[in-house]
């Protein structure tokens, strides 16, 4: 299979660092998001720099941008035991509002189409997509990429397995004004959930926490929820006390489902959210996002070149992904289920008090190398 024209469903992270990879490589690139840029997003927004070669390779430098550099991560239990080690890599924080505006910008400087345009169904018949929009449009593909996220109505569509099961997990997302130490990302459990903290451009601060419905559900309010169940905990009561929302309102999803996903539905490569959710807890999804374009723009780049089939390439990209994040999902899931049960939660943090180096590797479990490009 030889083309140069790639479609990507979906304009956030993975799908712009897609679009930006592919253009510098020769190829014609069509990129479909309903939302207009900037925008926020729920996300954590943290970053590890395992990344950094690769964006700066793409002509991206988050320093550049207001950037914020992370070195040392907090955790805690719902009960209050803390512990604070080192980030064996070390990071950054910027918001997703403005990382997606850059990468945005620069895709459209190296002759990408955005399209202000929702997908509604992928066909693929003929060796050829057919992509339909809400708007009425047809457009024809070669190759089509998933970045759409979490979940969308294409995952019915497409009759994904994962979406047939309901999520019990929701997230909220806010910014803040708030003295916050400048170089530490937060992790904070709470009866339901846990909670991520780290410094962002314009020193504000963001706050992203994920929680069980049924714990949420008997309170439904969020500032109700915030206050007798977040604040519960000492650092989070600690933060929360003199912190100053700059939202008029949190940005909530549910449904978010932790499920396994296949990286090739009907055809489509999935990238990012599409292809896999890490837990939030592990702290590390937008490198995820970012390093799968990667693995996958590279694959699409040399089949081109070997002149390889369709089926050649979808092997090549699950398995290449495979390598690259089955460990770390595994990893990512046997977290979450010991930290979410508050007496595991509070026996583990414990034990890494007294061994800080077992908290060092359980983070490098979750997380890539630094790689040059």
């Amino acid at each position: 299979m030889e083309s140069q024209e790639v479609h990507i469903v979906g304009g956030g992270l993975s799908g712009l660092i897609t679009a930006m990879h592919l253009l510098k490589n020769g190829f014609e690139v069509t990129v479909y998001e309903r939302n207009p840029y900037p925008k926020h997003k729920v996300c954590g927004e943290y970053i590890s720099n395992e990344v950094l070669p690769y964006l700066k390779s793409l002509g991206i430098d988050p320093q550049r941008h207001g950037a914020v550099t992370l070195k040392k991560l907090q955790c805690s239990s719902a009960k209050g035991r803390g512990v604070v080690v080192d980030l064996p890599l070390g990071g950054f924080g910027l918001s997703r509002y403005t990382l997606d505006h850059i990468i945005y910008k620069e895709v459209l400087l190296a002759g990408g189409k955005v399209l202000k345009e929702q997908v509604e169904n992928i066909l693929f018949y003929d060796h050829t997509f057919e992509i339909k929009t809400y708007s009425g449009k047809t457009f024809k593909a070669d190759i089509v990429v998933g970045a759409y996220g979490k979940r969308a109505n294409l995952d019915i569509t497409l009759s994904r397995k994962f979406i047939q099961q309901k999520s019990p997990w929701m997230a909220v997302k806010s910014h803040y004004k708030a003295d916050f130490q400048s170089d530490l990302v937060g992790l904070h459990n709470f009866d339901g959930g846990y909670c991520g903290i780290s410094n962002v451009e314009h020193g504000l601060v963001n706050v992203c926490y994920l929680a069980q419905l049924n714990s949420f559900q008997q309170y439904k309010d969020l500032t109700i929820y915030q206050e007798q169940v977040l604040r519960k905990n000492k650092y989070l009561n600690d933060f929360f006390k003199n912190a100053i929302s700059v939202f008029e309102k949190p940005l909530t999803i549910s449904q978010i489902s932790f499920d396994r996903k296949e990286r090739v539905a009907n055809h489509i490569l999935m990238c990012g959210d599409s292809a896999s959710l890490i837990h939030p807890l592990c702290g590390n999804g937008m490198a995820m996002a970012i390093m799968g374009a990667r693995i996958l723009s590279t694959c699409i780049i040399k089949n081109r070149q070997n002149r390889g089939t369709r089926q050649e390439l979808e092997n090549a990209y699950t398995q290449q992904w495979e390598n690259e994040f089955r460990a770390r999902l595994q990893w990512g899931r046997g977290l979450q289920r010991i930290l979410i049960k508050p007496m595991a939660a509070n026996l583990g943090i414990a034990t890494m008090q007294h061994t800080p180096r077992l908290f060092k590797k359980l983070i490098e479990q979750t997380h890539g190398k630094m790689e040059s490009v």
